[in-house]
């Protein structure tokens, strides 16, 4: 609808209410969520997922959230407490897609072409004398993970991430060698800040965050201010479903076009080749910062299991956050329990079946410690303080309260102090600035959505499970006390590097 501001004035008073409560109506609309539906209307058994629902809680230890589209509604939900439906998540790679978005917008408003030289954009930040294989690097081989390298380059805070990447070696012709290559997502990145005078964040506001209702979605900068591209955004589940709802419209949003129909055709194809298991997710081609599928399907995905797939053939989203080690054993059980449950036409209801399902969806959540409320040295530690030497993860002391109600575990780490509430056999959330050696890059700095449970699990361990549940992370911890002395344990469920983590030592302090 366009208004002319200069006739409005003209209207009656009664003219102009009606106006801005269309107005208003329309913006609502615009950033509505999906509509619900029951399972079996939209052609899929509840019993079938409550079957998928039950498998992934069994055999995948950290589930953090589920969301099934289908015909364009949402058909089941699930998070995992401490997840929630309004908490923001890591996606890691599954960023690249987006990214992949902008280009593709980018190229429908003539700012750049598949075709443009790499180093055209960064000629202050070119080598001197750029290799042959260099000045042959184009667009189209960043976006489908050709660039021509062997090995990815290495990013550091002292040198601009720009000129790092175009003085790396490029020993294969560009196009010729896969390399799933996150530099390159980040190269793509920048050019679209060159292309466009924004950031990739800002750029992809209004044209796609917005429309399909983000919430102030947050997305880490290099040193460099450059949105990093390649990892770094944050999406609640909801959100990510409509990203795959919007990719199966083709671009279509609520009547609106946001990306070109060609765009979405050629980013979900296959591109490049990158193997032959014929039992591998990851070996059926890649396509623009999308991974091709087996059964017809593709999808974004990143680090520890952050999923949006999007299955045509069956008019269908599936968004999964998780924190697992195993991530073709998430896409299996896909595959295994969801694909085959897909019908043509609606089924018959099932209310009890509904009934099971709502109650498993709503009783769900990431095992807490479970151990005893008390022990008989429970008083006697309590208050006390254990003093660490020096170590890599800045922990400087260590102590708990326990009360009849409540235990507190504090750390003092990096020079901040951290109390948190660790729930008996449940979870209570807080913040925290302790993450026991999670590097800034991986969580950013400064305090941290945290939900902790513990328990004593032995006379003398006192066990704590810190979920950072705005990622894919928790780690096990176990607290020793022998006379004087604390044992400190900790594992990961998953990280970059070593997930266990080598014992420190503390004493009672002075």
């Amino acid at each position: 609808m366009k208004i002319n501001k200069f006739r409005l004035p003209r209207l009656s008073a009664l003219c102009a209410v009606l106006l801005c409560l269309v107005f208003a109506t329309v913006v609502k609309a615009s950033s509505a969520g999906l509509p619900r539906s029951s399972p079996e209307a939209q052609g899929v058994s509840s019993e079938a997922i409550l079957a998928f629902i039950e498998a992934a809680d069994q055999k995948i230890d950290t589930m953090n959230s589920f969301m099934l589209v289908r015909h364009s509604h949402v058909i089941a939900e699930a998070w995992w407490d401490p997840y929630g439906p309004d908490s923001p998540h890591t996606l890691y790679s599954l960023s690249k897609s987006f990214t992949s978005t902008a280009v593709g917008l980018a190229i429908a408003e003539g700012k750049l072409s598949l075709g443009d030289q790499v180093i055209k954009f960064f000629p202050d930040e070119t080598p001197s004398n750029p290799s042959e294989n260099l000045q042959k690097m184009r667009v189209h081989d960043l976006i489908r993970m050709s660039t021509g390298h062997q090995t990815e380059p290495r990013f550091t805070n002292e040198e601009s991430w720009v000129k790092t990447f175009l003085h790396h070696p490029v020993p294969y012709k560009p196009g010729t060698h896969f390399l799933y290559n996150t530099p390159a997502t980040y190269m793509l990145s920048a050019i679209i800040q060159k292309a466009t005078g924004m950031t990739l964040r800002d750029y992809l506001r209004p044209r796609l965050f917005d429309p399909l209702g983000f919430k102030n979605p947050r997305w880490l900068a290099s040193p460099q201010g450059i949105t990093v591209g390649g990892y770094g955004l944050d999406a609640r589940t909801e959100e990510l479903a409509r990203f795959g709802q919007l990719y199966l419209q083709k671009g279509e949003w609520q009547g609106r076009r946001l990306i070109p129909a060609s765009w979405i055709e050629a980013a979900t194809s296959l591109q490049t080749s990158n193997g032959s298991d014929p039992a591998s997710d990851w070996d059926q081609g890649y396509g623009y910062q999308f991974w091709r599928c087996r059964h017809g399907v593709y999808r974004g995905d990143g680090a520890f299991g952050q999923y949006c797939i999007v299955m045509p053939e069956q008019d269908a989203v599936v968004i999964i956050t998780s924190g697992v080690r195993d991530m073709q054993e998430v896409l299996n059980l896909v595959w295994d329990t969801l694909l085959p449950a897909f019908e043509k036409a609606p089924l018959p209801r099932n209310r009890a079946a509904e009934e099971r399902l709502r109650k498993k969806t709503t009783s769900l959540r990431v095992r807490p410690v479970s151990g005893k409320p008390a022990t008989s040295i429970a008083s006697a530690v309590s208050g006390k303080r254990y003093a660490f030497p020096s170590n890599d993860r800045q922990i400087e002391s260590i102590g708990f309260e326990f009360g009849q109600k409540n235990a507190y575990l504090l750390v003092r780490s990096a020079g901040q102090e951290s109390r948190i509430a660790c729930g008996n056999n449940a979870w209570a959330k807080g913040s925290a600035s302790f993450v026991n050696g999670l590097s800034a890059w991986i969580l950013g700095a400064g305090q941290h959505p945290v939900a902790a449970s513990g328990g004593w699990t032995a006379d003398d361990t006192y066990s704590v499970k810190l979920c950072l549940y705005e990622t894919p992370f928790y780690v096990d911890m176990k607290f020793r006390f022998k006379d004087n002395e604390l044992q400190f344990d900790s594992e990961y469920n998953v990280n970059f590097g070593p997930t266990k983590l080598p014992q420190l030592l503390g004493r009672i302090a002075e």
